[in-house]
């Protein structure tokens, strides 16, 4: 079966429950806080409950903050590649997720941007396998000069699957055409998407709105027969492959925390095209792993293969 191999940061995420976000310069209570490994294990853990072989291929700092990033992995049976940092901590992430879920972000620079070509290559990909590769590392240089490197030198069969992220649209002009050339595989959502299109030529003037339309036209600036999926929460994402394009409706729910929701997603996504599942089959299950996310709090809460089949078994048919 094809592995899973993820290029990204593994960190950990502080997260505090506030009633609001703080005016500037002043504060408020959160209700309650919790430490829990985040970033790329988000997917990783999503895709390894969906039954993926998974790797770390990103660097992991030592102490604290290392020691549970590999505590998460090595309880979801995932392996990291590259050698330890010994002299520097993995970075922290500060989430405050407010009473509707909506999440901000404020993100710390520690060991998992030591990234090297060396360490990358030491997840040994190889033709089948599902390189993930996302937007923040693009956004430093310490990780974008090694992973471009990297990534012009995989072997032929290996599909690359960029998670953008809010970065990528601001990124140059260079970044973003070589990494689209070389991207399968786009996943994002729809604001992450849209932002992609009013920045190039192709988005310009095309009034591409709504799930399917965008889908249709980020296909166009990938790899020859790249394939792109555009997700929108509750209304659950587009998918256009082989010249068409398919909406795979949503399934609501009351969200609790949408942090890592998107990460199930993409997680549970992969794992399903690792196994060779179909376009919208597997968006469709996608769907459920974010639907079922957001009623979890904490953001490496995908649910298991099993859990989506149940969820799916139950769900009213028209």
């Amino acid at each position: 079966m094809p592995r899973i191999i993820h290029t990204g940061q593994a960190l950990v995420d502080a997260v505090a429950r506030v009633p609001a976000l703080p005016a500037r310069g002043q504060n408020v209570m959160a209700s309650s806080w919790e430490l829990a490994a985040a970033g790329s294990v988000n997917i990783l853990v999503a895709a390894a409950r969906s039954g993926a072989t998974c790797v770390q291929a990103g660097v992991v700092g030592t102490g604290r903050n290392g020691d549970l990033v590999r505590a998460a992995l090595a309880a979801e049976g995932i392996t990291w590649s590259a050698e330890a940092i010994p002299d520097a901590d993995t970075g922290l992430c500060l989430v405050l997720v407010e009473p509707d879920g909506e999440r901000t972000f404020v993100t710390t620079l520690g060991a998992e941007r030591r990234l090297s070509v060396a360490a990358l290559d030491r997840s040994a990909p190889r033709p089948g396998d599902l390189i993930c590769v996302t937007g923040y590392s693009l956004a430093v240089e310490a990780t974008r000069a090694p992973l471009e490197a990297w990534l012009a030198d995989l072997p032929a069969g290996v599909a690359v699957v960029l998670d953008p992220g809010a970065v990528f649209a601001g990124l140059s002009d260079a970044t973003r055409a070589a990494m689209l050339g070389r991207t399968t595989v786009w996943t994002s959502n729809l604001a992450e998407a849209e932002a992609i299109l009013a920045g190039t030529e192709t988005g310009t003037g095309t009034g591409a709105r709504g799930m399917a339309a965008t889908a249709a036209a980020v296909s166009r600036l990938l790899a020859p027969g790249g394939v792109a999926i555009v997700r929108d929460g509750p209304a659950g994402c587009a998918v256009h492959a082989g010249g068409q394009t398919t909406l795979v409706p949503g399934f609501p729910q009351e969200a609790v925390d949408t942090n890592g929701a998107g990460d199930a997603h993409t997680g549970v996504l992969l794992a399903e095209l690792a196994r060779g599942t179909g376009w919208v089959v597997a968006c469709r299950r996608a769907n459920v792993g974010g639907a079922i996310k957001v009623t979890r709090s904490g953001p490496a809460t995908a649910p298991t293969g099993a859990e989506i089949d149940a969820f799916w078994a139950a769900w009213p048919r028209p």
